[in-house]
């Protein structure tokens, strides 16, 4: 999720902001034995929906001071969480982008999540993947509590695709493995919208790239996170991949994130790659789709993706009470998840994930078996969903996709910027 998607985020964010706050602030208790501010980054339909979830929170805790504050996304929610942080002024609890949690410098920025009050809760480890909860960790502590996954998925329009012949008789698209079954798949959609096989955004392509590269188990920094160690033959091999599927006409030269959705919705292809958080959008437009892990086209299942996570900002004093109300509602929101994971995302509270009420959600169930597979982003603080590190990428690899410039020339550049900002120290 990056910050060129205006349909999502730029367009609603200051809306849904003061929505948010007024909806809920005006929902208030009339005592009050706790205080939670809420700080967040959802707009769009996330935004929506959080407002829903929050207004039945707040009518199942009217012993609570419930304020939800939505911010803009990327770069200026970050700025202001780290500044409140910073001043130990943050509020009790916030939204943050798991790939950005080791970079946001948790020791300073953040409070360790109280352990006992979460297990009081009813919320402990084995709750969650192992993988994800550990990410969750640093020096021993737990910093973040995981909401859901958000990985990079294929979007197919169910009508094209039976033209195509590529739906088995479960209605569901066929599996592919490997480069020519790919490439077979997505010659056969094109054949059929005599447009394009797959949309995909080209100003920004750093989920496409990152799948395939680790899907060839492409390596990025080394242990210390201080050298790049970028496999050229791994990276070359994914990103020539990307610029053959746009020369030979099955993904656009040149698309931004609006173009991408257009594209797959009015049926000029028959296919979508993205992230999964475009299922409200497409299922209120009565689109005939459905949703499938994106495929292994290399050696191992690996998907580009991140996950919203919940922290306890820094603050100079933390009132025990506040605190014991907030990990209260960080429990309630996943016990709560499956609402949540309509949008989309996975539940990484796994108790939910095994519900009937989740697996019933179709499209959105459909891909739950990538969750142990998702890549994060590289550990740097320049890293991470809506960092400098994917802007770097967009930068250097659409002009290979619009054939302005060779793979190699890409990805040289995008190693240079990516050195640069290892010499730049992180600014928190």
């Amino acid at each position: 999720m990056t910050a060129s998607h205006p349909t999502r985020r730029t367009v609603l964010t200051a809306a849904l902001g003061l929505a948010g706050v007024a909806t809920l602030g005006g929902c208030g208790s009339l005592r009050r034995d706790a205080r939670i501010r809420e700080w967040n980054l959802f707009g769009g339909g996330d935004g929506a929906r959080l407002l829903q979830i929050h207004d039945k929170f707040v009518a199942e805790h009217k012993d609570m001071a419930f304020e939800a504050h939505t911010l803009a996304w990327g770069p200026p929610f970050y700025t202001k969480l780290a500044m409140s942080a910073a001043g130990g002024r943050a509020p009790e609890v916030a939204t943050l982008h798991l790939s950005r949690l080791k970079g946001f410098s948790p020791a300073t920025m953040l409070d360790p999540i109280p352990l006992d009050l979460l297990a009081k809760a009813g919320i402990t480890e084995p709750d969650f993947l192992p993988a994800t909860w550990d990410r969750c960790k640093i020096d021993g502590q737990l910093y973040a509590v995981p909401l859901d996954q958000h990985p990079f998925v294929l979007y197919y329009n169910t009508d094209i695709c039976a033209k195509a012949g590529l739906l088995g008789p479960d209605g569901r698209i066929k599996p592919v493995r490997g480069v020519e079954p790919f490439l077979d798949m997505l010659r056969a959609v094109k054949e059929v919208t005599g447009k394009f096989a797959a949309s995909i955004e080209t100003t920004n392509p750093w989920r496409m790239w990152w799948t395939l590269y680790g899907q060839l188990e492409g390596g990025f920094f080394d242990e210390s996170g201080r050298d790049l160690v970028i496999d050229d033959a791994k990276a070359l091999e994914a990103l020539g991949l990307m610029a053959k599927l746009a020369a030979d006409g099955l993904t656009p030269k040149s698309a931004d994130y609006p173009s991408l959705v257009a594209q797959f919705s009015n049926g000029d292809a028959g296919l979508s790659f993205n992230g999964e958080w475009e299922v409200t959008t497409y299922q209120t437009a009565k689109l005939p789709f459905s949703m499938a892990p994106f495929p292994v086209v290399y050696d191992v299942p690996k998907y580009a993706g991140d996950a919203h996570t919940f922290v306890l900002p820094h603050q100079a004093v933390r009132n025990e009470a506040d605190t014991a109300a907030t990990i209260e509602y960080i429990a309630w929101m996943l016990k709560n998840s499956a609402e949540w994971a309509a949008g989309g995302h996975i539940p990484a509270y796994q108790p939910v994930v095994a519900s009937p009420e989740y697996l019933n959600l179709k499209p959105q169930a459909e891909y739950r078996s990538v969750a142990p597979d998702v890549l994060f982003d590289p550990d740097a603080w320049f890293s991470g969903s809506g960092a400098q590190l994917q802007n770097e990428a967009g930068a250097a690899f659409a002009g290979v996709l619009a054939g302005r410039t060779t793979p190699r020339q890409g990805l040289d550049q995008f190693k240079a910027a990516t050195r640069k900002l290892l010499d730049t120290p992180s600014p928190v």
